[in-house]
């Protein structure tokens, strides 16, 4: 433990951000999937409707400097591509 208590505030606040940037990396791999899985069994609607929702996630993320804007940007343009070939 640091012995100079700005840099213990920093340890712990380092702590936290690494913690939510997990969780939001881990809700953007999940929603990417749940897409993918509705596209792969053919449920178009539903694909289509957790697209926007994937989107919007991965948008987040990358506001907040979690991800790359140039990452979420391939990660979107992936699922669009995928469901768009399942559905024509």
């Amino acid at each position: 433990m640091p012995n100079i208590k700005s840099v213990a505030k920093d340890v712990k606040k380092s702590h936290e951000n690494r913690l939510r940037n997990l969780a939001a990396k881990s809700k953007i791999k999940t929603f990417v999937k749940k897409t993918k899985g509705a596209a792969d069994s053919g449920d178009i609607a539903a694909a289509k409707q957790l697209v926007i929702e994937t989107e919007s996630i991965v948008d987040n993320a990358a506001k907040r400097g979690i991800i790359h804007k140039n990452a979420a940007a391939r990660r979107k343009s992936r699922i669009m591509k995928k469901v768009n070939k399942a559905a024509g």
